[in-house]
């Protein structure tokens, strides 16, 4: 069983967390690389405590106790304006300080969002687009229903 944690940005740290639980449930966005037969728990779900982070040094470990065998870093630090300029030294630090894997991202981004975002030239010059390449796979469809 694969035991989830998830640190979203604390610009969003009232979000009851809809789309994540819902793109878990769906298997969608970055929760596509768990297969439907295979049960997932969320163990842990917090945010970052706010720039620069202060919880990153925190809550992993409390994951890890409770569990957690990943760390998904929610799609709002993507999605966000601007996006969090501190998502890499998240994943890098969690990783190494914890020896958890850390996945960008949770649900899929909303096309709404996809459709502004690729006309700012952060996207593409700050390699953002590589980072979240998983999140961009779905269908239109199903990045519209995520608006």
């Amino acid at each position: 069983m694969t035991k989830i944690g998830i640190i979203i940005c604390a610009r969003y740290r009232d979000c009851g967390g809809g789309k994540c639980f819902r793109a878990l449930r769906e298997r969608v966005g970055a929760f596509s690389r768990y297969p439907a037969s295979e049960p997932v728990e969320i163990v842990g779900y917090t945010s970052c405590g706010g720039c620069p982070g202060g919880n990153i040094e925190l809550v992993p470990e409390e994951f890890r106790k409770n569990g957690a065998t990943v760390i998904h870093l929610a799609t709002g630090f993507i999605v966000g304006y601007p996006p969090c300029p501190d998502i890499r030294r998240f994943k890098a630090f969690i990783e190494t300080a914890f020896g958890l894997p850390v996945v960008v991202g949770t649900h899929p981004i909303p096309q709404k969002y996809i459709d502004v975002h690729e006309r700012l030239p952060f996207w593409k010059e700050g390699g953002m687009a590589e980072l979240i390449e998983p999140l961009l796979r779905e269908s239109d469809e199903i990045k519209t229903a995520y608006n």
